[in-house]
C-alpha cells in the first residue's frame, strides 16, 4: 500500500472539511469532496467586465447580462412573429408547451412558463380567441379548466416554426456545441436553485428577504 498517497488523501480530506465548515458550499460527503477537488483544480480565467475596476461584482454583471440577453431574445422573437397572428413570443411558447405536455390545467401551464396569473390567463384567452387552444372542465376538479392545443394551433405553430427556430439559433450566437452544453449545465443549475423559491409563490414584500436568508443562508 502506498502510505504516502493515503496520507496525502487524508490531508486533502482534512483541508476540505476545514474549508467547507467555515464556508459550507459543498455537501459533506464523497460527492461534495469530489466536486471540491474538481473545482479546486480548475483554473479560473481572468475576465474583465465593465465596472470591475470600481468593484463591480460577478453577481452584478451576471444579472445585467441575463437581462440584456433576454432583451435580445425578445427582439428576435418579435421579428419571428412579424406579420402573423401571434401577438407576443409568449403565444408560441405557450403553444409549444401544450404541444409537448399535452392537455394541462390552466394554472399549471401558467406556472410552467413562469408567468404571473393575470398575464398568463390573458395569454391563454388570446390563444382561445384565435381558436388555437380549446378548454374543457376537469374531470377531477370541477373548479379547474383543462386546455389543449387544437389542430388550428398546431397549424399556426408549424407555419411559424421555421422563423422561430431561426430566432432561437441566433440567440445562442457563435457559441460552439461544447460551450452550449456548458451553458445549459450552468443554466439548469440556476433553474434548479430558483424553482423551489418560485414554487412558494411568496408575496413580493417577503420574497427577497426569504430567498436570501433561507436559500443562501445569509443573515442581514
Amino acid at each position: 500500500m502506498n502510505f504516502d498517497l493515503v496520507k496525502d488523501v487524508m490531508d486533502l480530506v482534512k483541508e476540505f472539511q476545514s474549508k467547507n465548515k467555515a464556508n459550507p458550499v459543498y455537501t459533506n460527503d464523497v460527492d461534495g469532496f469530489k466536486l471540491w477537488v474538481k473545482n479546486t483544480n480548475e483554473s479560473t480565467p481572468e475576465l474583465n467586465w465593465e465596472g470591475k475596476e470600481f468593484g463591480r461584482t460577478p453577481d452584478s454583471i451576471i444579472n445585467t447580462l441575463i437581462v440584456h440577453i433576454n432583451h435580445y431574445a425578445k427582439a428576435y422573437s418579435k421579428s419571428a412573429i412579424y406579420d402573423s397572428k401571434f401577438s407576443t413570443q409568449d403565444d408560441f411558447i405557450f403553444l409549444i408547451s401544450l404541444k409537448v405536455h399535452g392537455p394541462i390545467k390552466k394554472m399549471d401551464l401558467v406556472k410552467l412558463n413562469k408567468q404571473e396569473k393575470p398575464v398568463g390567463i390573458k395569454i391563454i384567452n388570446r390563444l382561445i380567441s384565435n381558436e388555437w387552444v380549446e378548454q374543457k372542465d376537469s374531470k377531477t376538479d370541477k373548479r379547474s379548466k383543462i386546455i389543449q392545443i387544437t389542430q388550428e394551433g398546431l397549424k399556426a405553430l408549424k407555419n411559424q416554426m421555421d422563423k422561430i427556430r431561426k430566432a432561437t439559433q441566433i440567440v445562442t450566437g457563435d457559441l460552439s456545441e461544447l460551450e452550449k452544453i456548458k451553458l445549459i449545465e450552468l443554466l439548469q443549475k440556476l433553474n434548479e436553485f430558483h424553482q423551489p423559491i418560485y414554487d412558494e409563490q411568496l408575496d413580493s414584500s417577503k420574497l427577497l428577504d426569504h430567498a436570501y436568508k433561507t436559500y443562501l443562508n445569509k443573515q442581514s
